[in-house]
């Protein structure tokens, strides 16, 4: 993937065409599968190749993704992610009832996608190595911040997020791999939530 900085997202029209569910995980696959035809992108997400290319096309529209510099031939066309995360700010949006909807509905997706994602992990510790039991899960803690320490807060967590993505310390000898899903919810209220 191309190392390039997080552009944000400061308009409606590029932010619905992300809100799209198959343009979401055919981002997805990209950015964490790499490089893939439209074909292979389809068959991942049982779909049609054309309704794959179709989605495909839109993203690359809107600089999502782009074709692969590295084609294996002349004939199926490669895709990868343009950048490595989307990002955008409700503040930017704030006064378009359209953008602060799509907003909304993608921030309820991206919670919804972790409620299922918690569940299937859940659902799946029976089957898991046994080592995996001592080591992450589900974690909460309330702080009492300002706006700034906030954005210090989000700016160094994902600061250690990326560092695991391109530089994770050395493994244990025999450990197995796993894939391992990352949420962070930074909101803030006025009074404690309970």
């Amino acid at each position: 993937m191309p190392d390039q900085p997080v552009p944000t997202i400061r308009d409606t029209e590029t932010l619905r065409a992300i809100a799209h569910p198959i343009r979401a995980k055919l981002l997805a696959l990209l950015r964490y599968e790499g490089p893939a035809t439209a074909s292979q992108l389809a068959r991942r997400l049982d779909e049609s190749s054309g309704t794959a290319s179709y989605h495909l096309r839109q993203l690359a529209r809107y600089g999502f993704v782009e074709e692969d510099p590295e084609q294996p031939n002349k004939r199926d066309r490669r895709w990868r992610a343009a950048h490595r995360i989307t990002s955008w700010n409700r503040a930017d949006l704030a006064t378009d009832p359209e953008g602060r909807q799509i907003s909304d509905a993608l921030e309820r997706r991206q919670l919804l996608t972790a409620v299922d994602h918690f569940q299937r992990w859940f659902a799946g510790r029976d089957h898991r190595d046994p080592r995996w039991d001592a080591v992450g899960g589900a974690f909460d803690d309330l702080l009492r911040l300002t706006p700034s320490q906030l954005r210090a807060l989000d700016a160094e967590l994902m600061a250690v997020f990326a560092r695991f993505r391109t530089e994770p310390p050395a493994p244990e000898p025999d450990e197995p791999v796993g894939h391992v899903r990352v949420y962070t919810q930074l909101l803030p209220f006025e009074e404690v939530p309970l």
